[in-house]
């Protein structure tokens, strides 16, 4: 499917209702744009509490604080760049 809309001179462009419909877009969902070269790619953003529970956690990180599954994280991300 391919639908054009308008910018505006704020910047703003409405989502054709094709569009909103194709995607089961409602009032207050979020949308997310990824740039790739030169086109956009929209897409609804994930409710993030829908997907709670969806991924199994190990036993021995159940329970582990956020901070420290920050600090590992960073950790692990910093190794990775080296």
């Amino acid at each position: 499917m391919e639908v054009s809309a308008r910018l505006s001179s704020k910047g703003q462009v409405t989502v054709p209702r094709a569009v909103r419909e194709a995607l089961s877009l409602e009032e207050g969902d979020r949308l997310v744009f990824r740039v790739v070269g030169d086109h956009a790619v929209l897409a609804r953003t994930p409710d993030l509490l829908a997907l709670a529970g969806s991924v199994s956690v190990p036993a021995a990180k159940r329970g582990t604080p956020w901070t420290e599954v920050l600090r590992q994280t960073r950790r692990t991300r910093a190794a990775e760049r080296r």
